[in-house]
């Protein structure tokens, strides 16, 4: 059976990339953000970058074999668990210039599924060869160790939610996009949600009925304008009392796993 990492790769190999690292604007977000040039120019020989993931499809599974981590390029994914029973539980939702698949290191196969929510671009980085350019520069191994670093803190701050009310834990999670959004140089005030509201309330721990119903109530304070997944955020600061959290700087250019701060 061709497992999904196999499926990605065409018969002629990895298509040729249309972008390398020193070229893209996600560089400072992504592996490359503390190396040099020629540091840089090693990392690219590693990575290969395959065909788009359609919407719906599959990046990995668990309990497939871990020969490689991606970074995304373009799109959006979300990671998730299943439970004995087959239920879903939502973990994080990735954005271009994350990681995923980093919580297979030291591992042999996958503990999480990820699979695309719109199309979407993926570099492919080889686990072995990764770990043997890691042992070679420094500041790559800096880099690694501080991304998985950030992830940690992103699953403690995810779970340092979880007891909060309905209505905190949206107003964190719309002002986390929002800043993660920011970071890339795009509105940190309108943007579109690459998720439902009932991914939305999986992540979080809330019913699609409940998510739904704080949406509306954000309009009617006027908090923020929605249309569908369309939003826009008319009062960040009455969101950050609401979340109890600080406000986020400036609009500017400055986000897997669970909520993440840089």
């Amino acid at each position: 059976m061709t497992t999904s990492s196999e499926h990605r790769v065409s018969a002629s190999g990895p298509l040729k990339p249309q972008m390398n690292c020193h070229d893209c604007t996600l560089n400072r977000l992504c592996l490359p953000a503390s190396l040099q040039d020629g540091e840089i120019t090693q990392l690219e020989h590693i990575i290969k970058r395959s065909r788009p993931l359609h919407k719906y499809e599959h990046l990995f599974r668990a309990g497939e074999p871990v020969q490689q981590i991606y970074a995304l390029r373009t799109g959006a994914l979300k990671t998730y668990l299943l439970d004995q029973e087959g239920t879903e539980q939502i973990t994080g939702f990735v954005l271009p210039g994350e990681l995923v698949g980093m919580d297979a290191f030291g591992r042999s196969c996958f503990p999480s599924y990820a699979v695309a929510l719109e199309t979407s671009l993926v570099c492919t980085i080889p686990l072995a060869e990764l770990e043997e350019l890691a042992g070679a520069i420094p500041n790559l191994r800096k880099q690694l160790l501080h991304t998985l670093s950030r992830e940690l803190h992103g699953e403690q701050e995810h779970l340092s939610h979880s007891k909060e009310s309905a209505e905190q834990r949206l107003a964190v999670f719309l002002l986390n996009l929002s800043a993660r959004y920011s970071k890339r140089g795009l509105s940190a005030l309108n943007f579109i949600l690459p998720m439902s509201r009932g991914e939305i309330g999986n992540y979080l721990g809330l019913t699609t009925e409940t998510v739904s119903r704080l949406f509306t109530r954000y309009r009617q304070l006027g908090l923020i304008e929605s249309i569908g997944r369309e939003i826009h955020l008319t009062d960040t600061h009455a969101l950050c009392q609401l979340g109890k959290a600080q406000p986020a700087p400036p609009p500017a250019v400055f986000v897997h796993g669970a909520l993440h701060y840089s």
